[in-house]
């Protein structure tokens, strides 16, 4: 992949990882008001957006290599 591919694919990444956010937190404000939460939901919303951390961390890494001077 060229760079500029990879920069994209980092801000898609990201974007999905924001848009994950937001969904758990809708879902928690959501089931505050209910007495059944939907936990299983959440839990693999928020495993998804661990998953997403470590993509974008590797991405990072290979745009922005550790440079010992």
């Amino acid at each position: 992949m060229t760079e500029q591919e990879l920069r994209k694919k980092l801000e898609l990444l990201k974007t999905e990882h924001r848009d994950l956010d937001a969904a758990i937190a809708a879902l928690t404000d959501a089931a505050r008001g209910t007495a059944s939460p939907d936990m299983l939901q959440i839990a693999r919303l928020k495993k998804r957006k661990l998953r997403l951390r470590d993509q974008i961390a590797i991405l990072e890494d290979t745009l922005l290599p550790d440079i010992i001077a």
